[in-house]
């Protein structure tokens, strides 16, 4: 019985070793020879607050007005700077926003989920916070930006992004979370959150990394401190469903997609 036990231990070892090995096989081969690049994406450049290069895709409206308009920093998903964040950010663009999509890993992106969690974990937040924030400062300084009227919008890992933005960043006057995982729930933490602006939650249901519940303290906490804000919780939809393929149909992804397009329209256009 237990010469079995052992067997049944020793190949359950076996496996996980191999997943592992499989794991950062993986990492260390998209690391050295990645399928894709930042600059496939990006078409500006900007010193970031330690001298670093920091790479973005701006996207502008097709009519410029005559007066400065308002603006968007907009993040990324855990997979970095890509074509899918680049097409929200022309549709934006095209709802009359100047739209800077902002690479938060330093040139590095990835099709692959192992190396998207690798890069989530390994980039320290205090780095991206301080790049996010040059960014807007870019942002600010465009000659076609009213820098009184720029929102910050972003997903998955970049809506938990925005969040903490919104907590250091007074000058944030609108942010949009789509599910930004680990919601503040303590009121203490949520600094200068709302100070100029309001705040929009969207979140899934059937989100499994995000429970109910959580998304439920961050709303009272916002409620607590006496932030401006809405959170709307999707019935039947989990995780990242507003995707680029979901936008092209009515449904969810659509709905959370206007209900962004009219919070903005309050917040930046008035």
């Amino acid at each position: 019985m237990l010469s079995w036990l052992k067997r049944i231990l020793f190949g359950l070892l076996a496996v996980v070793l191999l997943v592992l090995v499989a794991v950062v096989g993986i990492i260390l081969w998209d690391t050295l020879f990645p399928a894709q690049q930042v600059t496939d994406f990006a078409n500006v450049s900007f010193s970031g607050p330690d001298g670093s290069t920091l790479y973005a895709y701006l996207a502008a409206p097709a009519q410029a007005g005559e007066q400065p308009g308002p603006a968007v920093l907009l993040v990324h998903e855990f997979y970095g700077l890509n074509d899918s964040i680049r097409q929200k950010a022309d549709w934006l663009a095209a709802q009359g926003y100047t739209v800077l999509a902002a690479d938060a890993y330093r040139g590095k992106t990835t099709r692959l989920i192992p190396r998207a969690i690798f890069l989530v974990l390994t980039t320290p937040r205090d780095q991206i916070q301080a790049d996010l924030r040059a960014g807007f400062n870019y942002l600010a300084d465009l000659p076609q930006v009213d820098p009184h009227k720029i929102g910050a919008v972003g997903f998955c890992f970049g809506g938990t992004q925005v969040m903490y933005q919104a907590t250091i960043n007074p000058d944030v006057r609108a942010t949009v979370i789509y599910y930004g995982t680990g919601p503040i729930t303590d009121p203490q933490n949520l600094g200068v959150m709302g100070e100029n602006g309001p705040v929009l939650g969207i979140y899934g249901q059937q989100d499994v990394s995000i429970p109910v519940s959580e998304v439920q303290a961050f709303d009272q906490a916002m409620q607590a401190r006496g932030v401006e804000h809405t959170v709307t919780i999707y019935p039947g939809v989990g995780h990242a469903f507003v995707t680029v393929e979901a936008l092209q149909q009515p449904g969810p992804a659509e709905e959370a997609w206007n209900q962004m397009l009219a919070f903005l329209m309050d917040a930046l256009m008035q």
